[in-house]
């Protein structure tokens, strides 16, 4: 299962709003929607945000164990 929660806490020290991403950046809000409800993006939206926030892919997504 993907997890989202880094992505928030990268862009909160950064000062950064999904808001700034979509008006900015040109992230559609339907990524930003997928981000939210953790899931799937592409390895370019994920390239795109660590060149934004200037970060690693850790800093964005971090992938948890499923539960049975």
């Amino acid at each position: 299962m993907l997890s989202y929660e880094p992505l928030w806490k990268t862009m909160k020290q950064q000062n950064i709003t999904t808001y700034t991403l979509i008006n900015t950046y040109n992230i559609n809000p339907r990524t930003i929607n997928n981000l939210k409800h953790n899931k799937s993006i592409t390895m370019y939206t994920l390239e795109r945000l660590c060149c934004i926030l200037q970060c690693k892919p850790n800093d964005i997504v971090e992938f948890l164990e499923d539960r049975i």
